[in-house]
């Protein structure tokens, strides 16, 4: 029978009595407290130091006083080749112990947090800090201040514009820390800084010995569309594009160079804002000094077209002697046109010289003058009676304005455009730019005048009229229109003539209305005036018409009224059906027809 072996529970062994190392249990917690006392309080998330212990090729341990070291990669120490054993360097504890017992650090993101807490208290104190430049980037420098990467923006490297950011790679300068944007953890630094509080002092001393009309020697030192900046030595100034040349400047870059050395004037100078105006030109004889004393108006000039304007264009005929032609002196044509018409930048023109001010330095030229004034053989080209061919320029309420040739200019009034045609506006005869045959009537040499015609150049039809359309006479005729209490009757021959209301009053007793084709009396004809006056009414019913009795009118009773009443119908009757046989007429239908 199997022997029984007892055993006793783990919760009561005494561990103690299974100790080897010959301490007994209260040496073993002296010594367990004594190697506790030699660790030192480790916070997870902290920045502290620690001792380089050892180097390998690809990871550094560094002692931290915990129970166990950190291992660091060599990568994180890449900015430091001077890095050995026993030099001390700030690590991060990330954790204590990982899922496999290891204490976890990194000296990387202790640089960082290190790095941020120094700019912070650099941009409070305004200290000038070193950096390291790392590389160029799009609109500056990446710069390594503390092991955090800030931007040097390439107006902050120098007071000068820098052209080349290459040559400040690789090389460490001396910046202060401008901005920091806390959200985004951006740092942006300055070189410039750092020489703008001694150039402004050198400013100062420079600006408190400048004189008007001293002259100094500079460097151009940034040419824009508006001017050059001239480093005078520590300060800078402006010489706006109108002072760089007497002659026409379209860009400074005509004139200078960057980095050239040039001998400039202080025209003024701002004491507070710091500007000084300079000039180039002013260290030349103004060009109008030296214009030669024989030019005179009248005399021809050469130049070439420098600027152009809606009114005229200017004419270089030496460096910085301008004239001006105005558009009125470029053609004998009195129409309004554009100066860009006739010419252009950079024409090479004669003119004549028509003002001269040499005190104003002001010279106006013309170059119509070199051609042939239309109007000093007027009478001989267009002389009164003969008809000519004409283009239609404008309008006004009272005619038309047509031209003749260039430079010579008619006026037909709107009664001589037509013999029967009742025109409100010259608009309804004709058209701008057509031609238009014309006759003239009048010339006047001395105010450029020329009176035209066209109707003259038919035979007047109102002569003819005056027989067809005598009074008593009687015709078919359209009612077009009333106005004015009368009405407008259309006759034949596209002839107009007016009814009074009081004559428009129809057999039946009720007023002829518009469109309607009556038969109408004419009561007065006037060739002159060009006027008809008929009625309707007195067709059918014998009326005073208000007008002079002219053949006095007959005696005797109603019976002698009637008969004579009876008579002149008849005599009306024969006469109407007549009028379409006169050959005159049916002459004057067909021409018109035609026409």
């Amino acid at each position: 029978m199997a022997k029984e072996i007892k055993t006793q529970g783990t919760a009561d062994f005494d561990w103690d009595a299974l100790a080897l190392d010959g301490y007994t249990a209260a040496e073993r917690s002296e010594l367990s407290d004594r190697y506790l006392g030699t660790l030192k309080s480790i916070e997870e998330q902290a920045v502290i130091e620690g001792t380089v212990i050892a180097i390998t090729d690809r990871e550094v341990i560094v002692n931290i006083g915990s129970k166990s070291e950190g291992v660091i990669s060599r990568s994180e120490f890449g900015y430091n080749k001077d890095l050995a054993v026993g030099d001390t360097v700030d690590v991060y504890v990330e954790t204590q112990e990982d899922k496999y017992g290891q204490l976890v650090v990194s000296h990387r993101i202790a640089r960082v947090h290190s790095a941020w807490n120094k700019v912070n208290e650099v941009l409070k104190t305004g200290e000038i800090i070193t950096g390291f430049v790392k590389c160029r980037t799009k609109g500056g420098l990446i710069v390594d201040v503390f092991g955090l990467e800030a931007f040097l923006p390439g107006s902050q490297i120098d007071v000068k514009p820098i052209r080349d950011y290459d040559i400040y790679v690789g090389k460490n300068m001396e910046f202060k820390v401008v901005k920091i944007n806390q959200e985004f953890k951006n740092v942006v630094v300055s070189h410039k800084a750092l020489i703008e509080a001694e150039l402004e002092e050198q400013k100062k001393q420079i600006i408190s010995g400048l004189e008007k009309g001293q002259v100094l020697e500079g460097t151009v030192k940034n040419i824009t569309s508006y001017g050059v900046f001239i480093d005078l030595g520590g300060v800078d100034g402006l010489v706006h594009i109108t002072d760089l040349s007497w002659g026409r400047v379209n860009h400074p870059e005509e004139i200078v160079e960057l980095d050239q050395k040039i001998n400039v004037v202080i025209l003024d100078f701002d004491n507070e804002k710091k500007r000084i105006a300079l000039g180039l030109k002013q260290l030349q004889a103004h060009p109008w000094d030296a214009l030669s004393g024989d030019l005179n108006i009248g005399d021809k000039v050469k130049g070439k077209v420098v600027v152009m304007a809606d009114y005229g264009a200017f004419v270089e005929i030496a460096t910085g002697i301008e004239g001006l032609i105005h558009v009125s002196e470029m053609s004998w044509s009195q129409h309004l046109r554009s100066a860009q018409d006739f010419l252009k930048v950079g024409d090479e023109v004669e003119a004549v010289v028509l003002t001269l001010d040499r005190e104003e330095r002001k010279m106006s030229l013309g170059i119509k003058q070199l051609m042939p004034d239309p109007w000093e053989a007027i009478e001989g080209k267009f002389a009164v009676g003969t008809q000519h061919t004409a283009k239609v320029r404008n309008f006004t309420n009272f005619g038309v304005f047509v031209e003749l040739e260039e430079g010579v200019d008619g006026l037909i009034h709107i009664s001589d455009l037509s013999w029967q045609k009742k025109i409100k506006h010259p608009s309804e005869f004709c058209k701008v730019g057509e031609d238009i045959e014309v006759l003239v009537l009048e010339i006047d040499r001395d105010n450029r005048r020329i009176s035209l015609g066209h109707k003259q150049l038919e035979e007047n039809p109102w002569e003819v009229f005056s027989e067809t359309f005598k009074e008593g006479s009687r015709h078919q005729g359209t009612i077009t229109e009333n106005k004015d209490k009368s009405g407008i009757v259309s006759l034949p021959y596209g002839l107009e003539a007016i009814c009074p209301a009081r004559h428009m009053r129809k057999e039946d007793g009720s007023n002829a209305q518009v469109e309607e084709t009556l038969e109408f009396e004419v009561i007065e004809f006037n060739k002159d005036a060009r006027k008809i006056v008929v009625s309707h009414t007195k067709t059918f019913e014998d009326i005073e018409d208000n007008r002079p009795n002219k053949g006095g009118k007959s005696g005797g009773g109603s019976g002698g009224g009637n008969a004579n009443s009876a008579v002149k119908k008849v005599n009306q009757s024969n006469e109407k059906s007549t009028l379409g046989d006169l050959d005159v007429l049916t002459q004057l239908k067909n021409k018109m027809e035609g026409k």
